[in-house]
């Protein structure tokens, strides 16, 4: 039996302040409300996108009492829609900061929390140095989460990149795998969309990616190219420029099963032991 699940990716080039990013991002969630979308998904770092870490730090509100987020919830409950924050930049009950996933229902109420695993520390080619775990405190568990009649698997941007994550999500059952981003431009352009179609392929899996994409008012620069990619590998939707929009795609959810039955990679897997040393 079929059930395509329409969702609404949205791109955004959010500011550097949470009510300027609130007001970037919600005509772009009442877009793809208008145009369908059960599910609509936003990218990482939805509520404020700010490098200066003093800067930073001074706005941060916890995830129940950021302005963007709560007018993110209203949203979704006056549209009456599946929202994934793909993340907002939190600070958490011990005073660091997270970078979290926030699944929230029509009613408007926030049902999982995805708190990203993977941090992104590293000396780009370009000179450009990134630091996240000065910053973040990473999550430390794998987040499986239903919507709209789906089952999902939660990640974040550089998780996207280590392949057992969401093998382990497959596992537990996901259909569609979330993987919001701000990537860099000279990483995007190099492996954002040869990643998320090899997570497809080896999980069998729906990936829908929304992007940040541009210039940003701090600086920074992202690659957009929003995308939806299905199980067999293919790309289903893209946005193929860096400016805000919605991509609207059709999951028709069995073609994961389906995807499974014809190469059943994830029931072949089998132990090993490491090489000598």
């Amino acid at each position: 039996m079929s059930r395509v699940l329409k969702v609404g990716l949205v791109q955004t080039r959010t500011p550097a302040t949470q009510a300027g990013a609130l007001a970037h991002v919600l005509p772009l969630v009442r877009e793809a409300a208008e145009a369908g979308a059960e599910l609509i998904a936003t990218p990482e770092g939805v509520n404020i996108l700010q490098k200066d870490r003093t800067k930073l730090f001074g706005q941060l509100a916890s995830l129940e009492d950021d302005a963007c987020v709560l007018g993110l919830r209203e949203a979704a409950a006056d549209l009456g829609v599946w929202l994934l924050i793909g993340s907002a930049l939190v600070k958490r009950e011990d005073g660091k900061a997270a970078n979290r996933s926030a699944l929230v229902s029509p009613k408007g109420e926030i049902t999982a929390t995805y708190d990203k695993l993977h941090m992104f520390d590293v000396d780009l080619p370009t000179g450009e140095t990134a630091r996240e775990s000065a910053l973040y405190e990473p999550g430390d568990a794998a987040v499986i989460a239903e919507a709209a009649g789906a089952k999902l698997g939660l990640t974040i941007c550089y998780d996207v990149r280590f392949p057992a994550l969401h093998r382990t999500l497959a596992l537990a059952g996901a259909q569609v795998l979330t993987v919001p981003a701000a990537f860099t431009r000279p990483t995007g352009e190099a492996h954002w969309e040869v990643l998320l179609r090899a997570r497809a392929i080896e999980t069998g899996a729906f990936v829908i990616a929304p992007a940040q994409g541009g210039f940003h008012e701090d600086g920074r620069g992202t690659y957009g190219r929003t995308l939806a990619v299905a199980p067999w590998g293919e790309v289903i939707g893209k946005l193929d420029h860096d400016e805000p929009g919605v991509l609207i795609a059709d999951l028709d959810l069995p073609q994961s099963a389906k995807a499974r039955a014809a190469i059943p990679n994830l029931k072949n897997a089998r132990a090993f032991s490491g090489p000598l040393q």
